[in-house]
């Protein structure tokens, strides 16, 4: 039987992949941290980072070069921090008290599906950790934004030429299609899936490990017990960053209603736009097409948006507000928007503000993220216990926290999974540990087993006086 075209192109690129990744898998921890850190800091300075930024926007119209440029010049850097001390070749652990050795190995090949929306970082991110694991690399970017990807690749084979390190050990899909994407995702050994919902489910259909991100919808609780003009700042700044393309930004904003009228004051002083019934009702017009958010509003300007919907938004604004009461698909609005557009709502028991993040997180983002502005470490705790979420973020920029950041302690990452609740495996920000197998060598102990007061503890009485039928 013939092998298709797309097969075949394929393979040639992963046949690279092997070789390249081969020599790799003989480096020490000194040689890979050296090949990952030269790639952050290159790939940081100013001027290449604003090049590299400047082209993403005009490539796809989407974003802020600005907030483009600072994941590379910042975001990346504080990744390196983050992992530079893991180890992640040879022996990466030893347990003396349960003798066990646990010993790093890479998966091989890494398919990395990049997305439009962040296609000048996410290239970085998978290859840095990709390396420093003894992976091989091979993007597989978004039509609309390859130019961008492929460029931020031949800058990272470059510097693995000048460290004579093999260039083949990061690859770029040249002309991408989801039909190259899928055959290699079906040929790589594990896949690092950030991308719309489709392509993630691709990754797991794959017949292939891979390690895929949800939906975001970040629903956001506001109380009556925090300061709203600092909270108000806070929303605007992780709303508002890179034009909100990304999944962690606050798509709703659930506020106590003693203080309801009070904060979209705030938010107005913040440069907030509140819609009005029958501009929410246009809005909604062109923020979807065919059931999913239209690309002509995701991360666009707000005169953009506005322009689209024939509303007179002034031009000092910097996001809009739509008020709104239920979630589910007769509510669009509680959907994730990608796009300049808060959706608020008005609360009285906190319990039912909890229900709202559970319906808005049931319906789109599931698993992956809410956040509370509360001085109630009783509330703050409630959320956690009684959402299905993988992060809650507390008195934070929710869209630039999320993804871990100087001020918190979560792994900073581009790539947030949702648990089995997203349809994810993992349920943590995906980070270097998650880029490498492991190998546990068991020792023997000299232990003997121990009886069943020691196996049971004060369950013991309990259980045994549990009567069932012999033979039942």
């Amino acid at each position: 039987m013939s092998q298709s075209a797309d097969h075949i192109h394929i393979k040639d690129l992963v046949d690279r992949a092997r070789r390249a990744q081969a020599i790799l898998n003989g480096y020490s921890q000194e040689q890979v941290d050296l090949i990952a850190g030269a790639i952050v800091y290159h790939l940081s300075r100013p001027e290449l980072a604003t090049m590299i930024a400047e082209m993403a926007y005009d490539e796809t119209k989407m974003g802020l070069v600005e907030s483009k440029r600072a994941k590379l010049t910042h975001k990346m850097p504080a990744i390196f921090h983050d992992i530079r001390a893991e180890k992640t070749v040879g022996i990466i652990e030893r347990d003396e008290e349960n003798g066990i050795t646990t010993i790093a190995k890479p998966y091989g090949v890494i398919a990395a599906l990049v997305p439009s929306t962040n296609c000048e970082a996410t290239p970085i991110f998978k290859s840095v950790l990709g390396i420093r694991a003894r992976n091989a690399v091979i993007c597989a970017p978004h039509p609309a934004s390859k130019k961008t990807t492929i460029f931020v690749v031949d800058i990272i084979r470059q510097i693995l030429r000048a460290l004579n390190a093999p260039e083949d050990l990061v690859q770029c899909i040249a002309a991408p299609s989801k039909a190259l994407a899928a055959e290699l995702m079906a040929q790589c050994d594990v896949t690092m899936a950030t991308g719309s919902g489709d392509m993630v489910a691709a990754a797991y259909s794959s017949g292939k490990p891979a390690y895929g991100v949800g939906v975001g919808n970040a629903a956001v609780i506001i109380d009556e017990t925090i300061d709203l003009a600092e909270t108000a700042s806070k929303i605007r700044i992780g709303k508002t960053g890179d034009n909100a393309s990304g999944c962690s930004a606050e798509n709703s904003i659930i506020v106590q209603a003693s203080v309801y009228e009070g904060f979209l004051r705030a938010l107005e002083k913040e440069g907030a736009y509140i819609a009005t019934a029958e501009e929410k009702a246009r809005l909604q017009t062109v923020l979807w097409e065919n059931g999913h958010v239209s690309r002509k509003v995701v991360a666009r300007p707000v005169g953009e948006i506005a322009g689209l919907a024939g509303i007179d938004v002034p031009a000092d604004r910097k996001f809009i507000v739509v008020e709104e009461q239920g979630a589910g698909a007769d509510y669009p609005f509680s959907g994730e928007k990608l796009s300049l557009v808060l959706t608020c709502y008005k609360y009285d028991a906190f319990d039912d503000a909890i229900a709202l993040v559970n319906a808005i997180t049931g319906y789109s983002g599931a698993g992956h993220s809410c956040g509370i502005h509360s001085n109630d470490p009783e509330r703050i705790l409630k959320l956690g216990l009684e959402t299905k979420t993988s992060r809650v973020i507390v008195r934070q920029s929710h869209g630039v926290a999320n993804s871990g950041s100087w001020s918190n302690g979560l792994a900073k990452t581009f790539s947030l999974g949702c648990g089995s609740w997203g349809g994810n495996s993992v349920s943590e920000n995906v980070t270097q540990r998650h880029y490498y197998n492991t190998t546990r060598i068991a020792e023997p102990l000299d232990r003997s087993a121990p009886d069943d007061q020691a196996i049971y503890g004060p369950l013991l009485g309990k259980i045994a006086a549990v009567r069932i039928a012999a033979g039942a």
